[in-house]
């Protein structure tokens, strides 16, 4: 009798590595990297500017006392203040570049893939179609045989 030996530690990180959702993982990170960097440079760049354009470019130094006296910045600062103007520039932040993503890539990426699936679907209705055809002409073909020859048996 032969025992079934149990895969190794080798073996098992092997087949690990090897499946295709580890490497799809892996590739989605890389392009998530190297897609955020389009992202940031956007918002930096263009928005942030036309934003800054309107009211003002950084809410961090927007705060309020709790506890005073609050004087001073930094490391100096005294009392306790609640920093709700960075909370609101981070909100505004993921909101914004939550809307470039969406806008500029996710909204054109869709309508492009369900042109693709509009266009596959309508060639495999072609191809139904033509294959209903075929069968139909066969069928007036053997028809028409048996009309010639007189009363042959048809299987239907």
């Amino acid at each position: 009798m032969s025992e079934k030996k149990a895969p190794s530690v080798f073996q098992g990180f092997k087949a690990f590595l090897t499946r295709g959702n580890v490497v799809d993982l892996a590739v989605a990170v890389v392009i998530g990297a190297a897609f955020s960097g389009i992202v940031n440079s956007v918002v930096k760049g263009i928005i942030n500017p036309v934003v800054g354009a309107l009211g003002t470019q950084s809410l961090d130094s927007y705060s309020s006392c709790i506890k005073g006296p609050c004087t001073g910045t930094g490391a100096s600062a005294t009392g306790v203040r609640i920093l709700w103007g960075s909370v609101l520039g981070s909100t505004l932040n993921f909101l914004i570049t939550a809307a470039v993503v969406y806008f500029l890539m996710v909204l054109p990426m869709s309508r492009f893939l369900a042109r693709q699936e509009a266009r596959r679907k309508a060639k495999e209705g072609t191809q139904e179609v033509t294959e209903v055809t075929e069968l139909e002409v066969l069928k007036e073909i053997r028809d028409a045989l048996v009309a010639q020859h007189g009363s042959v048996r048809t299987r239907s």
